[in-house]
């Protein structure tokens, strides 16, 4: 399984998303400035795989404090908490995990600094581990939706370099497969920043799973032409009543999937679920750097100057998606009521 991030005594190491597939360079991150600045830039994508990093960040600025008094560590607990929360707006997962170290530090925090730098870390570490769990949850279920001999067209990358390990559109996939389906994969590139190109078709070819690479603008012709099967995406947030913000370009996606029949799935973990919000309206876009448009691997592909709109994401409305998959069972509509059930579930 690739190895997308780990907890060491050296530091947060994570696998440079950046520079894939021509390098594979993984780097050690020994300050939480440098974890966050990590979010920030990419290194580390994917709702889930946020969520942990965020959550490793926390542990690890902890780890390397020396506060006087319990004082002055509340102090800089918050400092660290709201600059990680800052890093990238849209994935709920990230907020999702700073508010889970909240409250382990909340508790630990009367046995004291030692007791909290224990605490901290050790919640990380099972962050980590229950996201692949969950991972490999949300294969069993979601792959039953998926027939054998299917073409299945995805977006962006929603596998294990976007979580802990394993994925979660993907790793829908990856479950069919070792189920013994006969899967392929249509991945479109997924500009500005090619998760589709560089990072979902080079997991795939590591784990022998045919896949084709198409270009954004392509999904229509082969949706229409009845190639593709099904399409399944991952999440970045996902409202009360169903709505997906995920990447750029999945809205479009699912509209060209209803108009020709084509089921829409989305694969996403229980906490990427934002019931708090009723709908995808309230969810906040994150706009990016105008030179991930202007420039491909840092090669000039438009004029310098030239105005650029780079939102990151966009949002799907419920009644495009068929089924959202979750390690707790498969959600359909009414999405107001089956999400909540499946929040709810074992509580």
């Amino acid at each position: 399984m690739i190895r997308t991030i780990e907890w060491t005594e050296a530091g947060v190491v994570m696998l440079d998303q950046r520079l894939l597939p021509k390098e594979e360079i993984y780097r050690t991150y020994s300050s939480y400035s440098d974890v966050a600045e990590a979010i920030r830039s990419m290194v580390i994508r994917g709702a889930p795989a946020i969520g942990v990093a965020a959550a490793m960040g926390i542990a690890l600025g902890i780890k390397a404090a020396n506060p006087r008094d319990l004082t002055e560590l509340d102090q800089l607990f918050d400092r660290i908490c709201s600059d990680i929360a800052s890093t990238r707006p849209t994935a709920v997962n990230l907020f999702w995990a700073v508010e889970r170290m909240k409250t382990v530090y909340g508790c630990a925090r009367v046995q004291g600094i030692p007791a909290v730098r224990s605490a901290l870390i050790n919640e990380s570490m099972a962050m980590h581990a229950e996201d692949v769990k969950a991972n490999r949850a949300m294969g069993r279920f979601g792959q039953e939706l998926i027939p054998d001999n299917a073409k299945v067209l995805t977006h962006c990358n929603a596998g294990a370099l976007a979580t802990a390990g394993y994925g979660t559109a993907l790793g829908v996939i990856r479950a069919a497969v070792e189920a013994g389906k006969q899967i392929q994969v249509f991945a479109d590139e997924t500009r500005p920043f090619l998760q589709g190109a560089r990072l979902t078709a080079w997991e795939l070819m590591k784990d022998n799973i045919p896949v084709t690479i198409i270009t954004d603008n392509m999904a229509g012709h082969f949706i229409s032409k009845g190639i593709i099967d099904c399409v399944i995406v991952g999440a970045d947030r996902i409202a009360a009543n169903g709505d997906v913000a995920n990447k750029i370009g999945t809205y479009s996606v699912a509209v060209l999937a209803k108009e020709n029949g084509v089921p829409f799935f989305v694969a996403a973990p229980i906490s990427t679920l934002d019931l708090s919000i009723p709908d995808g309206s309230h969810i906040p876009i994150e706009e990016r750097d105008p030179d991930e448009v202007r420039k491909i691997m840092g090669v000039p592909i438009a004029p310098t100057d030239a105005k650029v709109a780079n939102p990151a994401f966009d949002v799907t409305p419920n009644r495009y998606v068929h089924a959202i998959i979750t390690e707790k069972g498969i959600a359909r509509p009414p999405f107001q009521e089956s999400l909540r059930d499946l929040a709810n579930l074992n509580k």
